[in-house]
């Protein structure tokens, strides 16, 4: 943990900042409010330790202060002159603990693993908070693809393992919803699940980010920092995109997989890791190991249990299943009132090759659900047509008319086949001698299928 350390005694700040360091977390003190404010306004704590008796201030009046400004980071206040009523009031206004001056070791450290408790349940708080709000159709697993019951099936059954899992797939079909999933069927459901993204940092900042750093390593490490790995203790460790790992970094990787230790940047200690790793990637691993730029090592390492998340334009029994599912959860979350699908909205859906998975599927009703001007989603609500990518569909008026094969009813594909030709010939003969059926007949099939 980072603490702040407020006391305007020098040698309590000093005695105090040694016994935070000796428990194996960061301190940094300040002598006056003012400065304490500023140093919370400039840097995130885990924890303030503040001195009733601050020269001329009033530490509990500081305490308010930063309750107001900060609420999140809990404050055990510490006093020389400890009185049941100062005590009270500490806790009246805000304050998590309350220590008298001078204080043991021993009872320092109580306070301190009460603070960690309140620490990990607030985060678990707010994991759920984050979890309930943003909570999404695809979190619940309903499939009707046999593939997909498939990867389930050995995901869930490798859940309740310690064993390494790699998930494959393309960008958008749902790995990290998979591990999350994985994760809460485990053993280790109440303790952290911490995601690390691969790309997009470089191999320092990465380095750092997973292993965490100690302070005056490098230029900017003005602290001590746990990183990913430590954050994840006991809980599961989820590398996304470990396909762009570089491979400097790799050895280290493999280290921590196989034997559970690694270092942070800056220091010699070796440090004991309890993570279970799941690994994503939409990279063929295969061919980077043959590239060159992923260890083979490391590859069969993380290759104990493996799957392959299908994509979407393979899956198209889910792809209304799950179009459904989007349009009512958007439709709760903006308080619109649209319940369906128009028939051309549903023929351009299951037309669409959907190359961003469920990801852009669910972007694209989020988009249709605001957009839309009545009680369903129509073709123009949904952003698919300008993006000319219908998959073997022919444009027709803004009409989407699907293609032989594709998962469509033969009415659907019947109604879309008469619009278009009712478009395309000058008169309703012409129609009925194409179709190879009486007018009579086109004229009950027109009533039937809506198309007067």
């Amino acid at each position: 943990m980072d603490i702040l350390i407020v006391d305007d005694e020098k040698i309590i700040r000093d005695a105090v900042s040694q016994l935070v360091e000796d428990a194996g977390h960061y301190a940094e003190t300040a002598s006056r409010g003012d400065i304490a404010l500023q140093s919370l306004k400039e840097t995130s704590f885990n924890l303030v330790l503040l001195d009733v008796n601050l020269d001329r201030e009033n530490g509990l009046d500081l305490l308010v202060r930063i309750q107001h400004a900060h609420p999140n980071i809990p404050v055990v206040v510490f006093t020389a002159v400890a009185t049941t009523k100062i005590a009270v009031e500490a806790m009246r206004r805000g304050a998590l603990d309350f220590l008298e001056k001078p204080f043991t070791t021993e009872q320092f450290q109580i306070v301190l693993s009460r603070v960690q408790k309140h620490h990990k349940l607030a985060e678990r708080v707010v994991e759920l908070q984050t979890q309930v709000a943003s909570q999404a159709p695809e979190a619940v697993f309903e499939s009707a693809s046999p593939a997909v019951k498939e990867v389930l099936d050995v995901l869930f059954r490798a859940a309740s393992t310690p064993v390494s899992i790699l998930i494959l797939g393309e960008s958008g079909t749902g790995k990290s919803v998979a591990a999350r999933a994985v994760h809460q069927r485990s053993s280790r459901a109440e303790k952290p699940f911490v995601t690390v993204h691969c790309p997009g940092l470089s191999r320092e900042l990465l380095e750092s980010e997973l292993f965490g750093h100690a302070k005056g390593s490098f230029t900017g490490a003005v602290r001590d920092h746990w990183g990913k790995v430590k954050a994840a203790d006991g809980g599961t460790l989820f590398l996304d995109e470990i396909g762009e790992l570089p491979l400097e970094l790799q050895p280290k990787l493999l280290r921590l997989l196989q034997d559970r230790e690694y270092e942070r940047v800056g220091e010699t200690t070796t440090r004991t890791a309890d993570v279970r790793i799941i690994a994503a990637t939409n990279r063929d691993l295969k061919q980077a190991v043959k590239a060159g730029t992923f260890r083979e090592d490391l590859y069969y390492r993380l290759n104990v249990i493996t799957v392959d998340m299908p994509p979407l334009r393979e899956r198209l029994d889910d792809l209304m299943l799950y179009a459904e599912k989007f349009l009512k959860f958007f439709a709760r979350q903006f308080g619109r009132a649209v319940d369906g699908f128009s028939r051309e909205a549903r023929q351009h859906i299951l037309a669409h090759t959907w190359p961003g998975n469920l990801r852009e599927l669910r972007n694209a009703i989020e988009r249709a659900v605001i957009l839309s001007k009545g009680g369903e989603i129509t073709a123009a609500d949904l952003p698919l047509q300008s993006q000319g990518t219908l998959n073997g569909a022919v444009a027709e008026g803004g009409i989407g008319v699907p293609a032989v094969g594709t998962a469509v009813s033969l009415e659907d594909l019947e109604v879309a086949h008469i619009r278009a030709l009712m478009k395309s010939l000058s008169n309703l003969a012409d129609v009925a001698r194409v179709l190879g059926i009486d007018q009579a007949t086109l004229y009950r099939k027109r009533k039937k299928l809506n198309l007067e």
